[in-house]
């Protein structure tokens, strides 16, 4: 009878023991596809110039139209590297159910592999619903609020009957960015405090009229997606580029 009670026992913080690990696993999954290593990102980069090399100097991208932004133009295609050149896809992909796109910049003169954090889609565009609404009942005029530059606006939005302004977290600098539109009422992630600490911190070079969004590109593994180009003013100040 002992032994039978002790063999109960044990099957049964055996099948506790298995269940939770159940419960656990995916959401130990779920965190894992949310961070950005930089292995995967460095297995992919090999897995593109593996491709580049051996099929004449092609790139594994998907079609974009030409007036895409140029860092949402080059999203990489893993069904052209996978599994020839790599496994899987990284877990933190999009395609693995992550949250990034893995994407080129310098996709003419040196492909190199960026990420672009989608979680900041999902936000511009829940905007987009609340903006689009507000202009089929009010003849297509967009909510502006205050002029930041020529052309830049931030957004009313009481008006879009949205509680609290909406925001995205840097992926640079994990702080909060907000939203702003240009005068046709496109939504663009304005980046200029991640600029201004990018130039403290690197002592950037650039000349006002340069686009300084490089700045960002270069210094870590991500793009500024859904931006608007930046340039310096004769304080080395980041401020909107005219164009």
């Amino acid at each position: 009878m002992r032994k039978m009670k002790k063999f109960m026992l044990t099957s049964i913080v055996g099948l506790t023991i298995f269940v939770l690990s159940g419960c656990l696993y995916p959401a130990e999954r779920m965190s894992q596809n949310q961070v950005p290593y930089k292995d995967q990102v460095a297995s992919v980069q090999t897995a593109v110039d593996q491709f580049k090399q051996e099929s004449g100097g092609l790139l594994p991208i998907k079609t974009k139209d030409m007036d895409t932004p140029i860092y949402q133009k080059y999203p990489i295609d893993f069904t052209k590297i996978v599994p020839r050149y790599m496994q899987d896809a990284p877990g933190n992909s999009y395609e693995s159910g992550g949250i990034f796109a893995y994407v080129l910049v310098d996709a003419e003169t040196k492909p190199t592999v960026k990420l672009l954090d989608l979680r900041m889609a999902d936000t511009i565009q829940d905007v987009n619903v609340h903006l689009n609404i507000y202009r089929q009942n009010h003849k297509g005029y967009v909510p502006f609020k205050d002029v930041i530059a020529p052309g830049v606006f931030s957004i009313n939005y009481k008006k879009l009957n949205m509680k609290e302004p909406p925001v995205v977290t840097s992926p640079y600098t994990g702080n909060s960015l907000s939203l702003i539109v240009n005068g046709q009422g496109d939504v663009f992630v304005d980046y200029r405090p991640d600029l201004y600490d990018a130039i403290q911190k690197h002592k950037s070079s650039y000349k006002p009229g340069e686009d300084i969004r490089n700045l960002l590109v270069e210094n870590s593994d991500f793009v500024p997606a859904y931006s608007l180009p930046y340039t310096v003013n004769d304080k080395n100040e980041p401020i909107f580029l005219k164009k």
